[in-house]
């Protein structure tokens, strides 16, 4: 057995969803992650890095704009090279949703390498079969059901309200946000008995090369790939080799080293027990989260509408909050979970109501979202104190980010399994201390449709 080189690789998740999937992946095979809320100082890097093979830093650049870019993620890449991990990692959603306005991954590829000094190509890796999107020729495919769509026919993300996918082709995507040269390593070209030297030559040719991810023999070959890259860059003497993706990225690495018969990687069980109740908020419109609150509702959790409108209205906001927080006490002091949710799918009305509100009052999107989102994290702050709470859950990846920030914890670690790229997680308010909280992060696409039912138990219910 190898030794784990410590720490094996660092992090920034361009949403909090995302930082806890990829915290996930790594803490489920034996790779012991801390996943920072906020930018850690240099002597909480030091003293994490003495025990975590893995650290990571959870953002919010998805949602962000490019001045938003430039002016934070120097300074968080500044602090992820003092790690001096093998490899870091720039991860971003699995769906690849962005623009050159908003969350222009491009760009942050371009500030990524200018830190570490890359004079290599970055690796891209996007698909990632356990959330059941793959990449085939450089196009990016994502199911629904037993349907699978390309991402630019995606039912939801197609129609995302801020950063639409209109293109499969993640070349064609990302040339729309950076002038780096992408190039792609398919599948094909993967099998062949000279891949070593066309890899070489697409890494030679460009700036950033894609790795094409279709099924877990793929990963495995992935993983080893870019693992190797790592290694050479560290013979050289070099920083951290920079890389981009999703968590497919951690997905390839932890198959290969499995199969490289490192120290303690290893598919490892994370459980929890049931508590009595919790709250959920929910910021999402995904016909997936739709489901899963119209469940939680059947199971018996008392279920109330938030209007965002009022939300965003200041005159009304106080009202709208106690309005909220005085029913959800009520239900939970008779022993009822709750979910607060500010739609049920994409066609739910209250969409088209606050789309025209925004629009009427030439209002920015993301920053009205922002408000309710930074609405729900006052909500369920106060209904952790006051209803005495042990596990709450916040639905939406955006929506995730904006309430974390509102619950003042420092740091997360792996908690319990329940779904693929949506752990129950223990929140720290110091990483020196006891966990306060625990909390589950789930994006709009994921889970089951008893996800919220499986938080309250601890462990995953089927459908």
């Amino acid at each position: 057995m190898k030794p784990l080189p410590r720490p094996l690789l660092s992090y920034y998740g361009d949403d909090f969803t995302g930082s806890t999937d990829a915290m996930e992946v790594l803490s489920s095979n034996g790779v012991a992650t801390l996943l920072f809320l906020r930018t850690p100082s240099a002597d909480e890097i030091a003293l994490a890095k003495q025990t975590y093979p893995a650290i990571g830093i959870a953002g919010i650049s998805r949602s962000k704009d490019v001045a938003w870019l430039d002016q934070h993620l120097p300074d968080v890449f500044t602090r992820l090279k003092q790690a001096d991990a093998a490899i870091c990692h720039y991860k971003v959603c699995s769906t690849f949703d962005s623009s050159p306005t908003i969350g222009n991954i491009g760009r942050a590829i371009e500030i990524g390498r200018g830190v570490f000094g890359s004079h290599t190509a970055t690796p891209l890796v996007v698909g990632t079969p356990a959330l059941r999107r793959y990449t085939l020729f450089g196009h990016l495919f994502a199911s629904v059901g037993n349907m699978h769509h390309r991402i630019d026919r995606h039912p939801t993300m197609s129609r995302h309200p801020v950063t639409p996918m209109d293109e499969a082709d993640l070349r064609l995507h990302l040339a729309r946000q950076t002038a780096l040269r992408v190039g792609l390593f398919d599948a094909i070209t993967q099998q062949r008995p000279d891949a070593a030297a066309q890899l070489a030559a697409e890494l030679q040719a460009n700036d950033i090369v894609l790795f094409d991810v279709l099924d877990d023999a793929s990963l495995a070959r992935v993983g080893k790939q870019v693992w190797a890259l790592a290694e050479a860059r560290a013979n050289d003497g070099a920083s951290s080799l920079f890389c981009a993706g999703s968590s497919g990225l951690e997905y390839a690495l932890v198959s290969h080293w499995r199969t490289a018969a490192m120290d303690d990687v290893a598919p490892t069980v994370w459980s929890a027990g049931p508590v009595r109740q919790i709250a959920v908020v929910s910021g999402s419109c995904s016909p997936v989260t739709a489901a899963q609150i119209e469940q939680a509702e059947t199971d018996g959790f008392h279920c109330l509408r938030a209007d965002p409108i009022r939300l965003l209205e200041q005159a009304s906001r106080t009202g709208e909050l106690q309005r909220l927080g005085s029913a959800a006490l009520r239900a939970l002091q008779d022993g009822a979970s709750v979910v607060i949710y500010t739609a049920r799918g994409p066609g739910d009305a209250a969409l088209e109501q606050v789309n025209t509100y925004i629009k009427t009052r030439q209002l920015d999107y993301a920053d009205a979202m922002a408000g309710v989102g930074d609405a729900l994290g006052i909500l369920l702050r106060e209904l952790i104190a006051d209803g005495g709470l042990q596990r709450v859950v916040v639905a939406g990846g955006d929506t995730s980010g904006q309430v974390m920030q509102a619950l003042n914890l420092s740091a997360l670690k792996m908690r319990a399994m329940l779904a693929p790229g949506a752990p129950l997680c223990a929140g720290f308010s110091a990483i020196d201390h006891a966990p306060t909280i625990e909390i589950a992060l789930k994006g709009g696409q994921v889970g089951n449709r008893r996800y919220f039912s499986s938080v309250l138990a601890g462990r995953l219910l089927v459908d």
